[in-house]
């Protein structure tokens, strides 16, 4: 069983900046690629950031130049710096991550999600 747990969500002014952070636990292997998702209310899920196992990570043009996603692999663990936060970033905001299991099977977990409030 494999889990992944966010937190450091919660209600900033516009300008400021929070850290999210993804937990993962379980019977892991190995984590191949990590990204986190937002989901606005009323818009669909939406990719803000990834990172591949190995690869160039890659961001919403939205975030770009405000948002750094990190990854600590001896951790398990995959972070969100947000910067500039804007009113438009609410929204809750979702790890997810491609792993394989003792198993050798490989799927995709989510988090339960962890909600940012901008004000304005």
């Amino acid at each position: 069983q494999v889990q992944l747990v966010e937190s450091g969500g919660g209600l900033v002014q516009a300008g400021g900046s929070l850290r999210l952070s993804c937990a993962a636990s379980g019977s892991i292997f190995r984590i191949n690629a990590m990204g986190w998702y937002r989901q606005a209310p009323g818009k669909q899920r939406e990719l803000v950031a990834a990172m591949p196992s190995g690869g160039v990570t890659n961001y919403a043009d939205s975030v770009k130049g405000r948002f750094t996603i990190s990854r600590d692999n001896a951790k398990n663990t995959m972070y969100l710096l947000m910067n500039s936060l804007k009113p438009e970033d609410t929204a809750v905001y979702y790890c997810n991550a491609d792993i394989r299991g003792y198993d050798f099977s490989t799927r995709a977990y989510w988090g339960q999600g962890t909600q940012v409030t901008v004000s304005s």
